[in-house]
């Protein structure tokens, strides 16, 4: 049955009869060789498939199978770019990956796990489809001299030993050294922007993945320690994989090995825009409140402008690498387009951020100092922006002047300010103090470790009704508040519709030589002297007043931008 199926295809055209008889003979075989190979083991003769086989149809964890030609002219279904959820067809996404061509032939499969954002793309006359999440994957490479790349390994993980042979030192560090929840004391979600332009060439680009998989290896990526994501610069960005599609490292270490190079112009600064937009939202495996480092490897010098973009990426949080491997030589600046591109690029131009290797051959050595590089905690300034590294305090008026309709409207617009925040456990704090002529607090900076949570209990905040004393409430609040944090980064956000009926002018200057900067937010009857002696200077910037507390929600903006403002001039 094999050698009349193997004829069938090897022939330049098929009859209707025979391709009747083909329908039916593909699937049993395909049934008689699933059933018949030993499970988890790689079978050393490719058996045929149908071009609607799919990956979840494979009982190996490995195997190489033979497609029928033209694939690509069936109305094949394939979800994801390079990874491939098990519901696609294997041919199809064989053809896709460019591992196959349209007459067909043997291409090995290797089973994966589940995962989620497979990406959709169009590749070599094939459009996959994109893929929130599913159970299971595959990935797909030729087959080269089958016998010669046997293994015994049964891994469900789907990454043979022989995957990487010449690959010891790296594999050491990903097995030995690895923890199972990865390295806790670089919890970062790194982007690694790598040069797949015409000026690298074949040769180099693969000494750069080399490169790439030994910093993979010894940043040892895990669920509770850093998520890599990569993305190839060329003509145009092309994303290989997101942060969430390889949290294990071996896995991560094949996927790299398993790079096609793209050639094209070396558009870095569109590359570092796309990613600067899109890597890092969560919708995209980006971790709230994780350190955002974004690694650009660039052979040479760019083709396009990288200035913009790096303006963006900085606004964005995220903390920009530039490793120049081969930089320009004396006689080639004449062609370089901004010579000062480097100061440019990176997060901040204080030496930390750029990084000079003087050829690809010699990469090795710069692995271990890059690598501290890059989990640096403190030393990663842009990471440390207005919108997650704040701590603000409310400081409410419950004074029965207020009535319990208004303190929900006042409520509704700290609701706004604080969702304008990144607030987690690694981000940005808010508490809440409410006051009378008696102080409460009604949650503290550290007790609640995401925006929903926190946002939830300030709108629960029940309302006191009293009297009104300002000047203690902001005593009270430096104390018991801001009691345990650092300079530079502390607000105090008043809200009041009456006269204090004690001195706000020494509390308030008390707090701001704590380091607390002040906006006060009047109401009604406020007074602005009040207002004026509570704020920070200067006074015009950190003073608000409305009649009617409907006019609370136009300060939400100002109030933000000015936090950012401040945060930024004091950082």
């Amino acid at each position: 049955m094999k050698r009349l199926i193997c004829s069938l295809l090897s022939s330049r055209s098929v009859s209707g009869t025979e391709m009747s008889l083909l329908s039916v003979l593909l699937p049993l075989t395909a049934i008689f060789f699933l059933t018949s190979s030993t499970f988890g083991s790689e079978s050393s003769v490719p058996y045929p498939v149908t071009c609607a086989t799919r990956g979840a149809d494979l009982m190996e964890d490995r195997a190489v199978v033979l497609c029928p030609p033209d694939c690509s002219q069936w109305r094949v279904s394939v979800f994801g770019t390079g990874i491939y959820a098990s519901i696609s067809s294997v041919c199809g996404a064989a053809v896709h990956r460019g591992v196959l061509g349209l007459s067909g032939g043997p291409v090995r499969v290797h089973k994966l796990q589940g995962r989620h954002n497979y990406m959709s793309s169009y590749a070599h006359g094939i459009q996959s489809q994109a893929l929130s999440q599913w159970t299971a994957s595959f990935s797909l490479t030729k087959p080269v001299a089958v016998p010669l790349e046997l293994t015994s390994e049964t891994s469900t993980t789907a990454l043979p030993a022989a995957a990487l042979p010449a690959k010891k030192p790296v594999k050491k560090p990903s097995v030995k050294k690895a923890v199972p929840g990865g390295n806790k004391e670089c919890q970062m979600d790194i982007a690694m922007v790598i040069d797949s332009s015409n000026n690298i060439g074949q040769r180099r680009f693969n000494l750069q993945k080399n490169f790439v998989a030994k910093l993979a290896a010894m940043l040892r990526v895990g669920p509770t320690g850093p998520h890599i994501g990569l993305i190839q610069a060329s003509d145009s960005p092309r994303i290989e994989f997101l942060l969430t599609n390889y949290t294990q490292p071996k896995e991560l270490l094949f996927a790299i090995k398993e790079l096609a190079y793209l050639g094209g112009d070396t558009n870095t600064g569109k590359a570092i825009m796309h990613t600067a937009e899109t890597f890092f939202i969560q919708e995209n495996g980006g971790r709230r409140g994780h350190p955002r480092v974004m690694m650009v490897l660039i052979d040479g010098w760019p083709s396009d402008d990288l200035e913009q973009a790096a303006m963006l990426a900085r606004e964005s949080g995220i903390n920009v690498f530039l490793v120049s491997v081969a930089k320009p030589a004396p006689e080639e600046l004449a062609v370089v387009r901004d010579k000062d591109f480097m100061r440019k690029a990176v997060c901040k131009d204080n030496g930390f951020f750029s990084y000079f290797i003087p050829s690809w051959f010699s990469t090795t050595k710069h692995v271990r100092p890059l690598t501290q590089r890059l989990c640096s905690l403190d030393s990663l300034l842009c990471s440390k922006t207005c919108y997650n590294s704040v701590n603000i305090g409310f400081l409410i008026d419950g004074s029965s002047s207020v009535g319990e309709g208004n303190f929900q409207l006042v409520l509704d617009f700290l609701a706004g300010v604080a969702r304008s925040f990144d607030i987690s456990d690694m981000g940005a704090h808010i508490g809440a103090v409410q006051f009378t002529y008696e102080q409460r607090l009604e949650f503290g900076l550290s007790d609640h470790s995401s925006k929903e949570e926190a946002i939830n209990a300030l709108r629960r905040i029940p309302y006191m009704s009293g009297g009104t004393a300002t000047g203690g409430a902001i005593s009270y609040t430096t104390q018991r508040l801001f009691r345990r944090t650092g300079p530079g980064r502390n607000f105090l956000i008043v809200v009041t519709d009456g006269q204090s009926y004690d001195d706000v002018t020494g509390p308030a200057l008390a707090a701001q030589k704590q380091g607390i900067t002040i906006f006060s937010v009047g109401v009604a009857w406020a007074p602005l002297e009040d207002l004026k002696a509570m704020s920070s200077e200067p006074k015009e910037n950190h003073t608000f007043f409305t009649r009617e507390f409907t006019g609370l929600a136009d300060f939400i903006s100002p109030l933000v931008r000015g936090i950012c403002r401040d945060f930024t001039e004091n950082n």
